[in-house]
């Protein structure tokens, strides 16, 4: 049987060839589905490390309008309260305020430089926007990669009169990682509500990296001009103190033994005044980040199942032509008295013959096309929801700060892999799609007599 099965499948070379291509070609295409999955896996992991067990409490704008500015005013007492809770592993707590740099320079555009006024070029001409958190490592921007850490360190709850500086503006201004410099309160700033006149000596611990990909109004909203400082600097040039500062937000990380929809509900029975706030899930906040995962999770899902699909399909096709050239070899196979069973087990093995230099060829061929292919594919994707996002700020007249950057954040770049593990797959679902061919494309010959089989001229 076994030597049958191999000259004919050597005798009837082109046919075996045809057949061959079809398997190696959905093989290929099953593989870099399993893939690009696989990497997706990886990435969505990896980016959602610290926000798929955290949660962000803000202040609801239905009936607190924030800060003069617009900022947040979550108070600091009841960060406190959740946070000693049990099921609390960490925290992270942000102010958002104004100051100025004493004696150095802000970077501008001509953008910038177009849309301010006399006035608003004398009051804020050295302004910068200061972030203040316990913890620049978990805060919302570097979380999300729009800022990156290029050199030091990032802060830490302990750090006092410490900032991370972008690159460009400390390279205008000619300072480095340990330079010292002063930051003064600014008195025209809204958010200044008791007129502090406060001047702050800080030291620069860290450098870090970002662009804005969208235009701004302000030189404040690029990124250049934004100082991530340690909380008791972004509180003093607003006259207050840790204890008394007003917080724009805070996201707290639940221990990994706890459920996160358990932890909020819980959260509720606190001596707090839940009417002023809002509990977000932090994976609310990464909504083009959640698109772009589930994107690719469905185009890849829909390559391995359309591959599967189209072999299945254009297999049975070929089995059909083959099957009806072969009645007569059957119907003489028949009438030796070799059995149904003994003929579809050569057709088996046959099928055998012609799959595993296919599948073997396409685990080499899938290495060298699933990287560029797959990254085509998180291309198009991201692609389509950067457009989608362009018409939706274009229509709501969005900034371009780097929190609504942050926001619209998509996967990026995938390390695609085609480990061996997928060979067993791609095996057992390309093996199952081939016999159901078979059965189907035999079936009506194989029912058949010898006699029926040498009459039939279709």
């Amino acid at each position: 049987m076994i030597k049958n099965a191999f000259a004919y499948v050597t005798r009837k070379s082109l046919k075996s060839l045809i057949i061959m291509l079809v398997i190696l070609s959905m093989s290929i295409l099953s593989f870099i589905s399993l893939s690009l999955k696989d990497a997706t896996d990886r990435a969505s992991k990896e980016t959602l490390a610290n926000i798929t067990n955290s949660f962000s409490m803000e202040i609801n704008r239905q009936v607190n309008p924030g800060t003069p500015r617009g900022g947040g005013n979550v108070k600091g007492e009841d960060i406190k309260k959740i946070s000693q809770t049990d099921s609390i592993d960490s925290y992270v707590k942000r102010i958002n305020s104004v100051a100025d740099l004493v004696d150095y320079d802000i970077i501008e555009t001509q953008e910038t430089l177009a849309n301010q006024s006399p006035e608003r070029a004398k009051n804020f001409k050295r302004t910068v926007m200061l972030t203040g958190v316990n913890d620049s490592s978990k805060e919302t921007k570097f979380v999300s990669e729009a800022y990156k850490l290029v050199e030091g360190k990032h802060l830490e709850n302990e750090d006092k009169n410490k900032i991370l500086m972008h690159k460009d503006l400390a390279k205008k201004n000619n300072l480095k990682v340990g330079d010292k410099i002063k930051l003064k309160s600014n008195l025209f700033d809204a958010d200044n509500e008791k007129g502090a006149d406060e001047t702050v000596e800080v030291e620069i611990k860290g450098l870090f990296d970002g662009h804005n990909s969208g235009g701004v109004s302000a030189a404040q909203e690029l990124y250049e001009n934004t100082l991530i400082t340690d909380v008791h600097t972004a509180a003093k040039v607003y006259g207050n103190t840790e204890d008394t500062a007003v917080y724009q937000d805070a996201t707290f990380f639940v221990k990994g033994d706890k459920n996160l929809d358990s932890v909020i509900k819980d959260l509720g029975k606190l001596d707090i005044n839940w009417r002023e706030y809002n509990l977000i899930k932090s994976s609310s906040n990464y909504p083009a980040l959640q698109q772009s995962i589930s994107g690719i999770y469905s185009i890849s899902n829909k390559l391995f199942v359309g591959s599967l699909i189209f072999a299945g399909i254009v297999v049975s096709l070929l089995l059909f032509l083959w099957m009806n050239a072969r009645k007569k070899e059957i119907a003489v196979l028949l009438s030796l008295g070799i059995s149904k069973l003994e003929i579809f087990g050569q057709f088996l093995i046959e099928m055998v013959f012609i799959s595993i230099p296919a599948f073997v060829g396409s685990y080499f061929l899938a290495q060298y096309t699933a990287d560029k292919l797959g990254n085509n594919i998180l291309n198009k994707v991201t692609g389509d929801i950067a457009k989608q996002i362009a018409r939706q700020a274009a229509s709501s007249q969005l900034g371009g700060g780097a929190e609504a950057e942050g926001f619209n954040k998509t996967l990026s770049s995938l390390d695609i892999n085609v480990l061996p593990k997928f060979i067993i797959y791609v095996v057992i679902f390309m093996s199952l799609v081939l016999l159901v061919s078979l059965i189907i494309s035999s079936f009506d010959i194989l029912r058949r007599n010898p006699k029926e089989l040498l009459i039939d001229n279709n």
